[in-house]
């Protein structure tokens, strides 16, 4: 078995690995090694925006995860696409630039997490963003690793979006991601010259030429070594054989809210009971490692009409079709240079909550059955996404085999409550897609259907057809308590010299999308692992301004 040594070795090459590796590796007296189980990014798919759907849908660029059967949503196993590339989810994910709402990370603080309060991480924030559009702006970075655009040359239907949101009297918001992200707008994008910024495009190519940088593509991890209750390296299986990737000072796991735990468990760090029922030596007993699963469920209004303004094939669109796909080769611009999900609005269902519960996602194009990458006809769809769900569940191993799957089961819709908010938000859906700004369209609703109208028939449809957004998160919960997996610096407890700092950290999803937030995570643990002083928090406080 062939050893390697290194300084620090980050097990996953996804969005917080790449930026870990960047930053562990900016003094080039340390050495660094960047571990990812998948391949080099060179899949085509994964670099042209409109193609987020194909991507995900390449079989060797994920990890083709299905949860087990859903308990509460009729059996149903549900996909979570997890990126097995490098750059991971962020060589396949949406493209979507948002934070959340600033009072998340005050509930993050409030639950133990010292340190992570809304003014403690905004720095974070503001250091790897390279923003376009907000030049000045005090909740914008400029310069940094990751660009961050506006969408260019988006759909004309999404006027017709905010034209209704104004007749529903939604106010606009400029900004998703400064003290008060609620309202209907633009959403920003990774997007780079027309081309998908991933972190290993933001944070990776710029310093390939480092050489205490080492990564190692192809090496899925199969355990951390443990020795003396201290993590020395990771086993990892690569095309000669075994390998050891030692480490002299810490391991830290960048896998996400699936691949960490699992790990830890196969290392013997998790439920003692269940790890000795699988044949693993307990390295030390940490029940809580899998739990408190969480992630954004959603529900589409789906609507079909023959008019071709919206995005699809069809033969009325083929000229323009083709001008798309000459207007992308050529310059990089026009709708492959797009995420198709440009608008979106989030909002509060009741008036008496202090932040919005639902993100409505305009999507102006057809939503087709199949996995073809671009949708077949016209139409327009409304999703309706879940912000704080009170459903949790787990990730466990089936077995000890580290290339076998793990149990993933979120556990859907298992707390009640979290029918309600849905069920108001497909009724503001339809008022959307039901106002004069869409009437020019003549469209129909073809899912959930028109005759749906009662409260259990349109439970029914959420049960039968709800599925997530692709968040997954919290498994290896951070706080103070001996419930928490990893302490507000990120350390695993009862094992010295590994980390966690990912997704799988966050003690409850945040109100948006979740790939800046992963990003945020991954600069502040670098500050933490290197010893250096966090930056001066930014003298913004959410509650204030939201009461102003």
């Amino acid at each position: 078995m062939s050893e390697h040594v290194f300084d620090y070795v980050v097990v996953g090459a996804g969005t917080a690995g790449c930026v870990l590796a960047n930053r562990l590796s900016a003094d080039p007296a340390v050495r660094v090694a960047l571990i990812e189980a998948g391949a080099r990014d060179t899949h085509p798919w994964i670099h042209i925006p409109a193609m987020v759907g194909a991507a995900i849908a390449t079989p060797k660029l994920g990890w083709g995860y299905f949860t087990e059967p859903q308990a509460h949503m009729g059996g149903r196993r549900i996909p979570i696409p997890r990126g097995r590339v490098l750059g991971g989810c962020s060589s396949l994910n949406g493209m979507v630039y948002n934070r959340g709402h600033p009072r998340d990370y005050d509930d993050w603080a409030g639950m133990g997490a010292r340190g992570w309060s809304y003014r403690e991480v905004l720095p974070y924030f503001l250091r790897s963003e390279d923003n376009e559009r907000f030049q000045g702006s005090p909740f914008h970075g400029h310069g940094g690793e990751m660009a961050v655009t506006d969408i260019h040359g988006t759909n004309p239907m999404n006027e017709a979006f905010f034209q209704a949101m104004e007749g529903l009297q939604v106010r606009h918001c400029p900004d998703f991601n400064s003290l008060d992200p609620e309202g209907y707008g633009f959403r920003q994008a990774t997007i780079r010259r027309g081309r998908r910024e991933s972190m290993a495009t933001a944070f990776l190519r710029p310093i390939a030429d480092r050489k205490n940088l080492e990564v190692i593509t192809d090496a899925p991890a199969r355990k951390v070594l443990i020795e003396g209750g201290r993590a020395t390296g990771v086993e990892v299986q690569s095309a000669e054989g075994l390998r050891q990737i030692k480490a002299r000072r810490e391991v830290v796991l960048t896998g996400g809210a699936i691949g960490s735990p699992q790990l830890l468990q196969l290392s013997g760090v998790g439920d003692g009971q269940a790890l000795n029922a699988l044949g693993i030596e307990v390295n030390h007993n940490l029940p809580s490692v899998g739990a408190n699963l969480q992630d954004h469920l959603a529900v589409l209004v789906q609507m079909v009409m023959k008019d071709a303004s919206s995005y699809g094939i069809s033969l009325a669109a083929t000229p323009r079709g083709a001008w798309n796909i000459l207007e992308y080769a050529l310059f990089r611009q026009g709708p492959f240079a797009s995420f198709v999900f440009e608008a979106n609005a989030f909002l509060r269902t009741l008036p008496e909550l202090d932040r919005p519960d639902v993100q409505l996602v305009f999507q102006p194009a057809r939503r087709n059955q199949n996995t073809f990458p671009l949708p077949i006809g016209h139409g327009f769809v409304g999703s309706s996404v879940l912000l704080y769900p009170k459903s949790r569940g787990t990730v466990s191993l089936k077995s000890p085999d580290p290339a076998a799957p793990a149990a993933i089961d979120p556990n859907l819709l298992s707390a009640p409550e979290d029918y309600e908010p849905l069920l108001r938000a497909i009724r503001l859906c339809r008022r959307v897609f039901s106002s004069p700004a869409f009437a020019r369209y003549h469209a129909s609703e073809f899912k959930p259907g028109a005759a749906a109208t009662e409260d259990e028939v349109l439970r029914a449809y959420i049960r039968d057809t709800g599925s997530t957004v692709h968040h997954p998160s919290g498994t290896c919960r951070m706080g103070s308590g001996e419930d928490a997996v990893v302490d507000p610096e990120l350390k695993v407890r009862g094992v010295e010299g590994l980390r966690v700092a990912d997704a799988s950290i966050f003690p409850m999803l945040v109100g948006g999308n979740t790939n800046a937030v992963v990003v945020m995570v991954a600069e502040k643990a670098a500050d933490l692992i290197l010893g250096r002083a966090a930056p001066r928090p930014i003298d913004a406080e959410p509650e204030a301004a939201l009461a102003s």
